[in-house]
């Protein structure tokens, strides 16, 4: 065979020919194929014959009978997406025991059940669970005490989960999860007194915090300079025990004595700002003219007295 011609033969076949006899075996409801999390539901005549919904490939002329032959042709086939969806209902109103008017966010999760109670029983069950929702939050959660309205969570969203769920149940539409997600305050001036009061608490946990920071410092600081000052005492009192205790030791040799003082008589002497003339020795002459020239300089007058002093 030209090799051309079996291309387009071939091409014709795949693409053209078995989708079409595929189209015509669905269309004659031959087989059927159900994806994952997925249901179809079969009428004839305005009756549920049956259902699927395990995924893959299933032929309903032989799980309901001659009747899966006519479906397509004389009834209807209704597909139910069976996946888990969820939803957020924002501020849904409710007062607390104490009168204040609070707001509750309630996150939950919701799932086709059963398929046929789904189709027929309600018309819109999506809207009638959050409805129902609402219904419940508003009434099982009204006139809670405040503390346990902000702190206890949990056990509201096991209460709102337990009421509803029942209900809920018999349209085929099941509640899941169920979390109570935020709790508020919905009156502003409410909301601004409350933060009024938090600032001001907290400026006055602040200042005591300072205040005793200040105390314990100056706590601190008084006892060390107490410990101080009693340990300078006492060194007070111990130096002259120590420095007769030395001196009596250093005078046992007066030759050690004697080199004591003239090292300390040439320390004081370098330490002071005092003019110093050396003469050397054996010069008689020139050490009575010194001191004759220091008895002639005049002593200096008294201080005036001033303003009465």
């Amino acid at each position: 065979m030209n090799p051309f011609i079996a291309a387009i033969a071939t091409f014709f076949a795949c693409f053209i020919v078995v989708p079409l006899g595929f189209g015509i075996l669905r269309m004659f409801g031959v087989y059927v194929v159900v994806r994952e999390r997925e249901c179809k539901v079969f009428m004839l005549f305005g009756k549920v014959v049956g259902k699927i919904d395990e995924p893959g490939l299933h032929f309903p002329w032989l799980e309901l009978g001659w009747k899966g032959l006519f479906v397509n042709t004389l009834g209807s086939i209704r597909v139910v997406d069976m996946r888990v969806d969820q939803q957020y209902l924002r501020s849904r109103p409710v007062n607390s025991e104490e009168g204040a008017p609070m707001g509750i966010g309630v996150w939950y999760e919701m799932f086709v059940s059963d398929p046929v109670p789904f189709l027929f029983r309600n018309t819109d069950p999506r809207g009638s669970l959050a409805s129902n929702v609402t219904s419940t939050v508003v009434r099982c959660l009204s006139n809670m005490p405040l503390d346990q309205m902000l702190e206890d969570r949990h056990a509201m969203s096991q209460t709102v989960r337990a009421e509803v769920s029942p209900k809920s149940h018999e349209w085929g539409y099941k509640l899941g999860s169920t979390y109570i997600r935020k709790v508020h305050f919905r009156d502003q001036g409410m909301i601004n007194q409350i933060e009024e009061k938090v600032v001001n608490r907290l400026r006055q946990v602040t200042s005591a915090i300072k205040q005793d920071g200040t105390n314990q410092v100056q706590v601190i600081t008084s006892a060390a300079e107490r410990k101080a000052a009693v340990a300078f005492a006492q060194a007070s009192a111990i130096r002259p025990q120590l420095v007769g205790a030395a001196l009596r030791e250093i005078g046992k040799d007066p030759s050690i004595a004697e080199a004591l003082f003239e090292i300390l008589e040439i320390e004081t002497l370098s330490t002071s700002n005092t003019n110093l003339l050396i003469v050397p020795p054996g010069n008689e002459l020139l050490r009575s003219q010194l001191i004759a020239d220091t008895q002639k300089v005049p002593a200096l007058p008294p201080p005036k007295p001033t303003n009465g002093n």
